[in-house]
């Protein structure tokens, strides 16, 4: 009698135990926030809103996103701290915040690697010197003459300090040995209309943020700061092609993040549906429009990856000379 009391104890233990597993593994139990720094209608913000809407149909449960632009993003960050700590609530980063802003800001309210637990990159892109259509500049070799025959008179403009756009005009002063006067801009629309002005020199811009007035006419492309031409502009030099630095490449890319410390089991979860929802075809066709490209890592790789990147930013910022105001 002891030995079948004893059996079923230990029986009743084991069903105790799968039970618990299976509860604490258990996600989304209710709906998922995801909160990102960038403005409604961005790039950035269309395609979390298409990933949103997947994985909402794969979970069963509505997954929101929340706009919280401004602030270099602490904003939406501070949202995110004070959130839910088992991956109901996560985070979109670009990729300034993981890798650049350490170096950049004397003190941040966030620390990178106490605060978030990394769960992929959603894309990448590369920058191209965009100017307006009537612009002096028929090449980006004469614009950077022109820089180095008029130090301080040309400008470029960014949104933020540090951002992908800003520190990529530096290093390229640094490497043209020009001086150039970097004009901040609250929001994207505006900037690449005084582009499209004249009332900038010239600004870096993806095709998701500089696409729609390049395709209305408004813009011109010079050359993409990428190792080879893009397949939706093979006209467009790189810029070592265009006489530009050799080997000159501005890239960005966003990131999916969990709180520091989310069940690991969820967050695993979380990156095997998310790159399952990319890897659909209409999702392809989305990154293809906005002139992005998929980029999964898995979770070891990327954060190597981030790693590698903040040393690069590093002696970007080193290089360039990089201040804030």
């Amino acid at each position: 009698m002891n030995w079948l009391l004893i059996r079923i104890a230990a029986a009743m233990l084991v069903f105790g135990l799968s039970a618990g597993v299976a509860l604490a593994v258990e996600f989304p139990s209710r709906p998922v926030r995801i909160i990102t720094p960038f403005p409604a209608g961005s790039g950035p913000e269309a395609v979390l809103r298409l990933l949103a809407d997947k994985l909402s149909k794969r979970w069963k449960q509505p997954v929101i996103v929340e706009n919280r632009p401004g602030g270099n993003g602490f904003i939406a960050i501070d949202a995110f701290k004070h959130g839910a700590t088992d991956g109901h609530d996560l985070l979109q980063l670009d990729s300034v915040h993981l890798s650049a802003y350490p170096h950049l800001f004397r003190k941040l309210p966030y620390d990178a690697a106490a605060d978030f637990e990394p769960i992929l990159p959603l894309f990448r892109t590369y920058f191209f010197f965009a100017v307006g259509t009537d612009s002096k500049y028929p090449n980006l070799a004469a614009l950077i003459d022109d820089a180095r025959r008029q130090p301080g008179k040309l400008n470029y403009g960014s949104w933020s300090v540090g951002n992908p756009v800003h520190l990529g005009s530096a290093l390229f002063e640094s490497e043209t040995r020009t001086q150039m006067v970097h004009v901040l801009y609250k929001e994207t629309t505006q900037l690449y209309t005084d582009v499209a002005t004249g009332e900038l020199s010239f600004a870096l811009g993806s095709i998701a943020t500089s696409g729609a007035l390049q395709r209305a006419g408004k813009l011109r492309y010079l050359a993409l700061a990428a190792p080879q031409r893009s397949a939706l502009f093979p006209n467009v030099p790189t810029v070592t092609e265009a006489g530009g630095p050799a080997g000159f490449e501005v890239t960005g890319w966003t990131a999916l993040v969990a709180p520091h410390g989310a069940p690991a089991a969820v967050v695993e979860q979380i990156q095997r549906d998310v790159e399952a929802a990319l890897n659909e075809p209409d999702s392809k066709e989305r990154y293809r429009a906005l002139g992005y490209e998929p980029f999964p890592l898995a979770r070891s790789a990327f954060v190597q990856y981030i790693q590698r990147e903040s040393l690069h930013f590093a002696g970007v910022i080193r290089k360039a000379g990089v201040s804030l105001q």
